[in-house]
């Protein structure tokens, strides 16, 4: 279950970024780094403290960087406390001057590191400040295997700033990373710890002011969560109608693919869409109204004149669920592209976009990495490597709002990219994806913003999985996000 993250600042920033308040910040107040450097391991050393009972060991991990240095301030609060802990130093090439300073005040109270690192299950608590922003490439084989002895242990692990071995800016990772139980990011919040590989490694995230608030930049890059609701979902009108709340034509559907498209319709319905008609081969009839009897239905078998009413009489399209692509898929696809109708793109009819790429302003992409790096012609690894480059990309081609999907999903519509780390691993299941875009659609039709709908989509669909999982994540479906959609829709 995701995390509730809204005692954390919403702005994210880029270690460059992150870098430059500092320095601003040091000449401001006319204080040297290594004032910051104070702050962040007495910070470490408070939040580690709640952790630690009367008997516990503490192992204290640094790198000779800026992040070690943190580390060697933490060992010093730590054994000043009273706290039994050890240091071991992972030796590089040269140290920072930040560390040089924190490892003479060490020195200064006969503090010193232990030359081996111990076994380190022998250890109640382990303070992770091996590596910090600047890791680049896999990790040296060195530091690869104090990670893995880390990651071995039965220690709760705390890490400084960011788990060693991820991305600050991408999430990714670096051939391994740590796994900690508490990640304290310090200063502002770097993007990366919210996407991708890093949502399996940082544990509950905590944050450190340090003071640099007023000298950071207004960010682009958003933290959302389900505080984002209130703001886009005023309560209904008590003179509303089913035509106030928006019309919505689900596409899709090829033979032996019905449930994706009752799924995206149900989901449509329940995120309270007026009225919402399903385009279908002629033979799902059946199941769909017997699957959900508010819906209405119409069979294609051929895009004729009946299917571009049908399409013009909607408020909001929804292409993709179960679409295919074959000759049927197809030619419903190059239908909607005729049509200036606001639409969802999902599934199979983002396949077929990547083999007729075009760029449209009216769309809201939904790709999963897959999907996404056939739309850029380029592979899954590259995708995950770094998830902001790839929607971004997505977003200058092929225009719109793009929504990528994964641990940590990404929206950007051109101006400002949202991060929104909802949901559970339970939504790597069949038809998930199709309830998102029929949720999507339905925000739409409701006179919400493109971005509005997809960011708000996203909230809903995470946030539903969540209660849904009460129960547990595997095992769990995506029909059983359904009577959640409902309450989250209804309680902002």
């Amino acid at each position: 279950m995701a995390q509730n993250l809204s005692h954390l600042p919403s702005a994210l920033y880029l270690t460059t970024q992150v870098r430059q308040a500092e320095l601003d910040w040091a000449e401001h107040y006319q204080q040297p780094l290594y004032a910051l450097v104070e702050r962040a391991g007495l910070a470490a050393c408070d939040a580690l403290q709640p952790q630690v009972a009367a008997d516990s060991r503490v192992l204290v991990v640094a790198g000779q960087g800026n992040n070690g240095a943190d580390a060697l301030i933490c060992y010093f609060w730590l054994r000043q406390r009273g706290i039994s802990a050890d240091l071991f130093i992972l030796p590089a090439s040269k140290a920072s001057d930040e560390w040089q300073q924190a490892w003479q005040l060490l020195q200064q109270h006969d503090y010193c590191a232990i030359e081996q690192l111990p076994k380190v299950n022998q250890y109640d608590l382990v303070v992770d400040g091996l590596l910090g922003t600047g890791v680049t490439g896999e990790l040296r084989p060195n530091c690869a295997a104090v990670v893995a002895a880390i990651n071995a242990a039965n220690a709760w692990v705390l890490s400084l700033d960011l788990p060693s071995g991820i991305n600050a800016d991408t999430g990714a990772m670096a051939g391994t990373a740590v796994s900690a139980n508490m990640t304290l990011c310090m200063g502002a919040m770097k993007q990366g710890l919210l996407t991708g590989e890093a949502r399996n490694c940082t544990g509950e995230l905590a944050f450190a002011e340090l003071g640099l608030s007023e000298f950071l930049p207004t960010s682009s890059v958003q933290r959302v969560g389900r505080d984002y609701l209130s703001k886009v979902l005023p309560a209904r009108a008590r003179n509303a109608h089913k035509g106030s709340n928006g019309r919505v034509t689900l596409i899709g559907g090829d033979v032996g693919m019905a449930g994706a498209i009752c799924l995206a319709s149900e989901a449509c319905l329940r995120t309270g869409a007026g009225l919402v008609t399903v385009l279908s081969r002629p033979e799902h009839q059946l199941l769909v109204n017997a699957h959900r009897a508010e819906l209405m239905f119409w069979g294609c078998e051929l895009v004729d004149m009946e299917v571009y009413s049908r399409l013009g009489w909607a408020d909001v399209l929804v292409l993709g669920p179960g679409l295919g692509k074959h000759d049927w898929g197809y030619n419903l696809f190059k239908a909607v592209a005729l049509s200036e109708k606001p639409v969802v793109v999902d599934a199979d009819a983002l396949n077929l976009l990547s083999d007729e790429p075009r760029r449209d302003a009216h769309w809201v992409l939904t790709p999963h990495p897959g999907e996404a790096s056939r739309l850029l012609a380029s592979d899954t690894k590259a995708i995950e490597a770094d998830r902001f480059a790839a929607v971004k990309s997505l977003q200058q081609r092929y225009g719109g709002v793009v929504l990528l999907k994964g641990a940590g999903t990404l929206i950007y519509d051109g101006e400002t990219l949202y991060v929104a780390p909802v949901g559970n691993p339970g939504l790597a299941s069949g038809g998930c994806g199709d309830v998102l875009s029929g949720i999507i659609g339905a925000l739409m039709a409701q006179g919400l913003t493109h971005t509005q709908a997809t960011v708000a989509g996203v909230i809903i669909h995470g946030e539903a999985a969540d209660k849904a999982a009460m129960d547990g994540e595997r095992g769990m479906l995506a029909s059983d996000l359904f009577p959640w959609i409902r309450r989250l829709v209804n309680t902002v």
